[in-house]
Formats: C-alpha cells, structure tokens, sequence
C-alpha cells in the first residue's frame, strides 16, 4: 500500500462517514490472518500499518523464556539480549518477519476489507435515513412482484408491499408510481428491509397533512381515522379556532384537496367529519351523512343507541353495516341503530327529550374521564354486532347525501 491508498481512506472517511482508523484496524486484523493462511505460520504476530505512508510490516510476537521449548513462540534470554539488553524473562520480544512478496497479499486483503466496510456503512447510512420515516409516507416506483410481495424502488432501496397490505381495488404494474406508508425498518444481514403499507390508516392521515396547510401547521388536527381500504374511510378533524372550518379546510375549494387524496387511493370514498368532545355530536357526525334524531348514551359500557329516520336507515347502517362499524371504529363508542318507528314502539324515543346531535346538551354526565377502550377490544365488539345489508332494509324516499362525502 502507498501513499493513494491512505489518501483514498481519507476521502471514504469525508464522503461516506467511514472511520478511517477502524478500517486500519480492521485490516491489520485481516492481514494477520492472510500472513497465517499463506505462509503457514503459527506464531504470534502483528500487523503494524505506517499512518503516514501505508508502509505494511509484520511482526513475530515471542515471549523471553529460559529455555525454549517452542521456537515459534519464545526466544531464549541470550537472543533477546543479543536484540536488546533490556530484555527480562517474561518480556515479549517482536522480531520483523515481513515476507517479499506480502505486497500483492496485503493489496488483495485490504481491498476485499475496505469493500466490506464501505458495503456496511452504506446500509447503515440507508439504514439510519430510513429509521426516522417510519410512519411517514414516500412515493415509489413498481419494480417486480411475486406471490408475496410487491417490490417497489424507493430511491436507495428497495421495499416490500405485502399481499395483506396491498388495496384490493389496486392492481400494479411495472413502473407505476405510487405513495406508500412505511411501518416497518429492520437491519437485516443483507441491509436495511422497509415494509410498507397501502392499506394502513396512517396512510390516510399523512396523505391529508400533505395536501391540506392547515393539517401541516397544526391549525386543524386529525382526531381519528377509521379505514376499510379501497372503499370507504371516515377521518375526524378539530380545530380550536372557532373561526375555521376544519372540515372545509380538508375538503378545499370545489372539493380539490380531498379528491387528490381519492385519486391517489384509486376511487376510496372519504368522509370528512367534525370531532366533538360531546359524545351526542360526535356519534352523530360519524353517522354522516346519514340524518340521526336521538342518541342515547351509556357512559358506563361506552355504548350509544342511535334513532334515525325510518327512511334513512338503511344509509345509516351501510352497505354490509359498513357506515355503522366505520363510525364505532372512529368514535370509540359501540353505536346500536334503531329506525324511528321501532323505536317508537319499543317506548324508548321521545321527540320532546331526544338528544339531538348539534342542538345544546347536559354534558355533566359526560365529565368524568373516559379512556379510550383497547384497539382489539373494539374490534372484537365490532365483530360481535351483525348488520343487515342496506338492501334488506325498506327505503321509504331517497335519502341525501352528506356535503363532505367525497363522491
């Protein structure tokens, strides 16, 4: 090695972060290993590498002994008198036993150890820039795919869409360009592996904080999102500022930041609702659009019975119960519907002391504080309700749509 070749360390150390030190290290190490492997050696050695010009010597290590037994290992204290005087017994002598031709070895190991380090330190850097997008989004192009995953180009590498994780209104193809949601990084023996996500509802929220100024600066705040990918989702906003209407913030002029957001989710219907401390409102707005005249709340199991229209019940409830379980996923709250004449019937709606969403209410009973129930716990009560399907419900008129449902 020569004087190009510290060089060449130096600029690795300014341009890839690569400790110039550590690789000297680590190929005086390897050195010691090439120099046993080729010259059938046992003994101890060093491996010494000259800071200023790359000059490469080797070292036998032999302990000063009174009588040698292994000439490889110890040297008698006459030799190493014969060396330096000051030498004791116990002392370790080092003797330079460079061969001529270590030159074409050292160049060849060196190579193969700088190759690795550089390989290392690239998947860490791209390891390191990756680790701060987790769930965060990033646009990406389709490279390949197989029966498990979607490999998609990110720039600096390559990531994983998971069949569970793809939108089964998508279908991809080679080169198509797409926004992503990134849920995992992983350090893995062959580099960094990033899992990504179309599916996730984090994709929903990050995609509205790109789109929508007011999200970005925290002037309007995303409360909750609930998602049933490629068909329908529901996103609850606030803001604190009476003077702003957050859901018209997120819809944008004629309907424009909200419909990039359904184009890019390839037709995914979205309703955009107000958030409300008010259980009564909030359970109402989840409903949207359909009408809803009395919710009843049950603090105690977090539940609401919901009185709609006869004519809206089947908008209430969804398709397959879908606007039902996307508004208890939104809300928390577990959301049981009647239409207004069973209810009537069953003696438990009043229109004198119906809790109308939107109009002023008694909030003392909802003072108390209320933690919100465990993920899989709603999920498994969602589960538990059964629905009917909008079509087995009798429609009375038409009903109409809410403002803020993207079409």
């Amino acid at each position: 090695m020569n004087n190009d070749f510290m060089d060449a360390l130096t600029s690795l150390e300014t341009d890839k972060g690569i400790d110039k030190e550590l690789v000297l290290e680590a190929i005086e190490s390897a050195l010691i290993s090439a120099y046993k492997r080729n010259f059938n050696q046992a003994h101890n050695v060093r491996v010494d590498i000259n800071r200023d010009n790359g000059l490469i010597r080797v070292f036998a290590q032999k302990q000063v002994v009174e009588e040698v037994f292994d000439p490889r290992m110890e040297i008698s204290l006459e030799a190493a008198h014969e060396i330096s005087p000051a030498y004791s017994l116990d002392d370790v002598v080092e003797i330079e036993v460079t061969p001529k031709d270590f030159g074409r070895i050292a160049a060849q190991t060196a190579k193969q150890v700088v190759t690795q380090r550089v390989r290392e330190a690239e998947r860490g850097i791209i390891y390191a820039d990756f680790i701060d997008r987790e769930e965060d989004i990033m646009t990406g192009i389709v490279q390949r795919q197989d029966h498990r995953f979607i490999y998609v180009d990110l720039g600096k590498v390559e990531a994983l869409l998971p069949q569970s994780e793809q939108m089964p209104s998508e279908t991809y193809k080679h080169n198509d360009r797409l926004k992503a949601y990134i849920t995992k990084v992983e350090k893995t023996t062959k580099g960094p592996q990033i899992m990504i996500s179309r599916t996730h509802p984090g994709l929903l929220k990050r995609l509205f904080e790109l789109e929508v100024p007011e999200i970005y600066d925290g002037t309007v705040e995303i409360r909750s999102v609930a998602r049933e990918a490629g068909d329908r989702s529901k996103i609850s906003v606030h803001a604190e500022d009476p003077e702003i209407d957050p859901v018209g913030s997120c819809v944008g002029p004629k309907g424009q930041r909200v419909q990039t957001i359904v184009d890019e989710l390839k037709g995914e219907k979205i309703d955009i609702v107000h958030y409300s401390e008010d259980p009564i409102d909030y359970v109402g707005n989840a409903l949207s659009p359909s009408k809803v005249l009395d919710v009843q709340v049950d603090v105690a199991e977090r539940s609401t019975l919901v009185v709609v229209p006869d004519y809206q019940l089947s908008l209430a409830i969804g398709k397959r119960g879908q606007n039902a379980r996307l508004a208890a996923k939104l809300t928390g709250w577990k959301i049981d519907i009647k239409s207004q004449s069973e209810a009537e019937e069953l003696g438990i709606y009043d229109p004198e002391t119906a809790n109308v969403p939107g109009e002023p209410h008694d909030l003392e009973m909802f003072t108390e504080e209320l933690e919100s129930p465990d993920a899989e716990e709603v999920e498994e009560d969602l589960e538990e309700d059964t629905w009917p399907d909008d079509e087995e419900v009798e429609m009375d008129e038409e009903p109409t749509d809410s403002s803020n449902e993207t079409p």
